[in-house]
């Protein structure tokens, strides 16, 4: 079964049943029954025309349940309206479900969550994991959402800060996840950025093509993580920095700084140092003020006391961390790595293996005890 073949034809489905009047909730169903068939049935005999298969069998599924609800008249004209089987227009209807989800009658946090869980394909774990907040608490909010659009025809899209704030979730998902999406949420925000001229825009794709010309280098043959420090920098896509670069000095040429166009000038800054050695922390510093201004987030607060132990030195640095929420995931992470910057081995040792026992995924949780294990063995000597 070609599972990426049906993620990739899932939101045209859904946009195909939406356009003919299901309501987003129902069409949902529809086309999550229909993606169950297609694994049953697919395997034994694929279609010569499988988007076209989806949408049949998802609109057949959105009747029977339309059926049982509605009214006879109602339940006549609808099966008038059902599509005959063959091939259907290649349309890509992906963006346009971006701003469907991000309807007005919800706010942006729910819409955020609602469009990864349907349309990008993530689960609600992951969807949890990157808004900070538990699993349980993350179904809670997806289910609300879908039943206060249930029933409303998506005839208001929502705005353009709720579509990216999505784009970047789904790309930082593929980026370092579970799902391999950072490619799609590449080419989405391209789409974006050609049909509506918005300098946040411009940053965003910018700071998605700056992360992904270091893919290649993240992780070792056995999967392991490579610390930026650490990776091969000749391996880095130099067309991608270049274009990363020219996108992000046009947005910021508007002075209409926002907090994509930031986080792009950080990354910018790492791309353009030949070695990590040469990186201009000072500057880093800087833009992280300017994104802590713009976000209050604590996430960006972490980050920034990474880079003010590099521009000023370890204690420096864990004087900035105080301010951050000890809670908060990878906390722990930097606490190590800035102790033993300072000397203080056992004290980092301890902080790796706490990490890696918080840690979100299996690769970063390897990466950390190997981290303990080193200074322990170092202690030892």
């Amino acid at each position: 079964m070609n599972e990426a073949l049906l993620r990739s034809l899932t939101p045209s489905v859904l946009g195909i049943l939406v356009r003919r009047g299901a309501d987003f909730a129902a069409a949902e169903d529809a086309v999550q029954d229909a993606l169950v068939e297609a694994v049953r049935v697919w395997p034994a005999d694929l279609p010569r025309d499988p988007k076209g298969w989806l949408v049949t069998v998802a609109w057949r599924r959105f009747l029977d349940a339309r059926r049982a609800d509605v009214a006879r008249r109602r339940r006549e004209d609808l099966v008038d309206e059902e599509p005959e089987p063959g091939p259907t227009p290649a349309v890509d209807d992906t963006l346009q479900l971006y701003f469907l989800c991000a309807h007005p009658s919800l706010t942006p946090s729910s819409a955020v969550a609602l469009t990864l869980r349907a349309v990008g394909g993530l689960t609600t774990r992951q969807i949890a994991q990157a808004y900070l907040v538990p699993e349980a608490t993350m179904a809670q909010r997806i289910s609300r959402a879908k039943r206060t659009v249930s029933g409303v025809r998506f005839d208001q899209p929502g705005d353009v800060a709720t579509v990216l704030r999505v784009l970047y979730l789904v790309f930082n998902e593929g980026y370092s996840g579970d799902v391999d999406l950072a490619a799609e949420a590449i080419r989405l925000t391209r789409q974006l950025a050609a049909a509506i001229d918005h300098p946040e825009v411009a940053g965003l794709l910018a700071l998605m093509l700056l992360h992904h010309a270091r893919r290649a280098t993240r992780t070792a043959p056995d999967g392991g993580l490579v610390p930026l420090a650490e990776q091969d920098r000749g391996r880095w896509d130099t067309k991608s920095i270049a274009e990363g670069i020219g996108i992000l000095q046009a947005a910021l040429a508007r002075d209409r700084l926002g907090e994509f166009q930031a986080q792009a000038a950080i990354a910018a800054l790492h791309a353009d140092a030949l070695t990590a050695e040469e990186t201009d922390w000072v500057q880093i510093v800087e833009w992280y003020d300017e994104l802590a201004a713009l976000t209050d987030s604590p996430v960006v607060r972490l980050n920034r006391a990474v880079a003010v132990g590099e521009a000023d030195g370890p204690r420096a640095g864990l004087a900035a961390l105080e301010a951050v929420d000890a809670s908060l995931p990878r906390h722990a992470a930097v606490a190590a790595y800035l102790h033993e910057r300072d000397g203080d081995l056992a004290t980092a040792a301890r902080l790796y293996v706490e990490a890696a026992q918080k840690a979100p995924n299996l690769a970063e949780r390897d990466y950390l005890t190997r981290q303990a294990a080193r200074l322990n063995a170092r202690r030892g000597r």
